[in-house]
């Protein structure tokens, strides 16, 4: 099985950095990700077909509302995840990231479970930076090629696990 998600993943990792996708993308997968949250309560995702995906629970920088963002994610090998504010090649940070630097105490959704988390930023340290992006690149070749399309740095996080919740 694990054989024919890499076969996938190479066959529409080529597709995701397109003009048309990052056009698109930005629109329709919000969209079609609340739909399959809502149909699943939560337990599945779009992007999860292909890459391990998480809902981002935060705090508004701003506003203080509840947002919810789903995000492609990269275990850390040590029990976090790695997430990177591509935000689709754009030239602006998403706002989830700017949420996180202003409250990084947030919450995640992986299949159905809850969990407490901390967001770190790793990416003012260049040699964990590089190690991050090494191993993002390793689950979805390419994938930094939307930093370099955006114009600029993106920034990265570690979300580590605090506690399960209820």
């Amino acid at each position: 099985m694990a054989s024919i998600v890499r076969a996938v993943r190479a066959a529409i990792a080529p597709l995701t950095r397109t003009r048309a996708f990052r056009r698109l993308g930005p629109v329709a997968l919000p969209v079609a990700e609340r739909i399959v949250r809502a149909v699943t309560g939560g337990r599945a995702q779009v992007s999860g077909l292909l890459v391990p995906s998480l809902t981002l629970h935060t705090v508004g920088a701003r506003t203080g509302g509840f947002r919810a963002s789903e995000l492609m994610y990269t275990p850390d090998g040590h029990g976090s995840a790695l997430v990177a504010g591509t935000n689709f090649a754009r030239g602006r940070h998403p706002a989830w990231t700017h949420n996180l630097l202003a409250h990084p105490e947030a919450e995640i959704t992986v299949r159905g479970r809850r969990y407490a988390v901390v967001a770190e930023r790793i990416d003012t340290d260049p040699d964990a930076r590089e190690a991050a992006w090494e191993r993002i690149q390793r689950q979805w070749p390419g994938y930094r090629g939307y930093e370099r399309d955006s114009g600029r740095q993106v920034r990265l996080f570690r979300l580590r696990l605090v506690r399960e919740l209820e």
